[in-house]
């Protein structure tokens, strides 16, 4: 019988795994995917050049531990000055200077009334809290979706304000899944990982706790379970006995939006911007089309990145690969011309909402339900701990919150193992 078992290899996963290897435990992480680090992705194949699927910013840079591990690691970042006043296509021209900065005042104000309402304990939708009648509207919806990866109506005010940002949002060179592996790596070199073994079934009833795998039935002591809350409310991972009524609820309450990206290689630049620039897109002659932003030429590299949240995002994932591809190049086409279509050497897109291992982007409390987010901290039995983004009461839907949770779910675990636990 080992001491741990992990269920997960994403950042939490991986982060708990390493502590607990790095401290002596006998631990293995059991994985379903074919590879590790789950929503923190860099993808290095398909485009030539790696770019990241999943998570992409060292949020809160100065007090995010990866962001230290990237120093030690010598893997750079890019600083990155204000969002504000950043170039936006309305459709047919660039707007203008004044055009800017009131779709960015516009922008700044549905979040700070987001906020508001959430620090005056208000736990209702973000969407009663916004200004339809502003004419840039559609934009600040945009920016919610992307930042929360739900629609503003799905978005609990409460659960928004409780979110710690200190503004420092700065992009990784070679990719933040890249630097989320090589954290565990420094950390415990030979932590054993298994892909391809997805638990079906963890058993707490016993003294121990039991996990069904095509591998067979595993033991251990203790489970720390660092999967995607949506796994978890749609049953692709069950318990026995099943989980308590209010955790269950707790899981259901904070289900995972939809955040997903279009990546375009192009020959050389086509864009005439410099290293990893920013534009948004808003279509002003067709209310019914939805805005979509760009990273373009990141790091120096000739391509576009197509950002796309909430229900926009979902649909698209669900046309399929050149419905997102055909989305993402009308604005580029619109902005920079047709010609960049012969510039294509390639494409790539994301489909996070329809990976059954991963059901979406990250958590957001749905309203009326945000306090039910600190349920996830809970232990079953003594037994079973819970780690990944959605735990994090602060850094939710981050890496740099699902690795510390794993990294706290690892000593509480070494606590209990040592007789320690308070």
């Amino acid at each position: 019988m080992r001491d741990v078992i992990v269920v997960g290899a994403g950042a939490a996963g991986l982060a708990a795994g390493a502590r607990l290897h790095q401290r002596g435990a006998d631990v293995i992480v059991l994985e379903a995917a074919e590879r590790t680090g789950g929503r923190a992705f860099t993808d290095t194949t398909s485009l030539g050049v790696p770019w990241d699927q999943g998570c992409h910013w060292l949020h809160s840079a100065s007090v995010n531990p990866l962001r230290a591990a990237a120093d030690e690691l010598g893997l750079s970042y890019l600083k990155r000055g204000t969002r504000q006043a950043r170039a936006t296509h309305l459709g047919d021209r660039w707007a203008d200077e004044a055009e800017r900065e009131a779709a960015w005042r516009s922008i700044d104000a549905a979040f700070t009334a987001v906020h508001r309402a959430g620090e005056e304990g208000r736990d209702i939708a973000a969407s009663e809290v916004m200004d339809p009648a502003d004419p840039w509207y559609r934009l600040a919806r945009h920016w919610m979706t992307l930042m929360s990866a739900a629609e503003p109506e799905r978005l609990s005010t409460l659960d928004y304000a409780a979110y710690g940002d200190t503004g420092e949002n700065y992009p990784v060179e070679r990719g933040y899944g890249a630097l989320v592996q090589a954290a565990a790596a420094r950390m415990a070199p030979d932590l054993p990982v298994v892909t391809g073994c997805p638990v079906s079934l963890v058993d707490w009833s016993g003294s121990g706790v039991g996990v069904e795998t095509p591998r067979g039935r595993l033991l251990a002591r203790l489970a720390i379970v660092a999967v995607p809350t949506t796994v978890i409310a749609r049953g692709g991972l069950r318990f026995a006995p099943l989980l308590p009524p209010d955790l269950a609820e707790a899981f259901e309450a904070l289900p995972l939006g939809a955040a997903e990206k279009v990546g375009i290689r192009f020959d050389g630049d086509v864009f005439g911007v410099g290293p990893t620039s920013y534009v948004d897109t808003i279509d002003l002659r067709d209310a019914a089309r939805r805005p979509i932003n760009f990273v373009l030429n990141p790091f120096g590299a000739p391509m576009a990145i197509g950002q796309l949240g909430g229900d926009n995002a979902a649909g698209l994932v669900a046309a399929g690969p050149q419905a997102m591809e055909d989305f993402a190049m009308a604005a580029l086409t619109d902005a920079f011309g047709a010609d960049i279509r012969r510039r294509v050497t390639g494409v790539a897109t994301t489909n996070w909402v329809s990976n059954p291992l991963i059901g979406g982007a990250y958590s957001c409390a749905l309203p009326g339900l945000a306090p039910l987010r600190a349920r996830l901290g809970q232990t079953l039995g003594e037994r079973v701990m819970f780690a990944g983004e959605a735990v994090s009461p602060h850094a939710y839907s981050t890496a740099h919150g699902a690795h510390q949770t794993g990294l706290a779910a690892a000593e509480a675990a070494l606590a209990q193992l040592t007789g320690k636990a308070a």
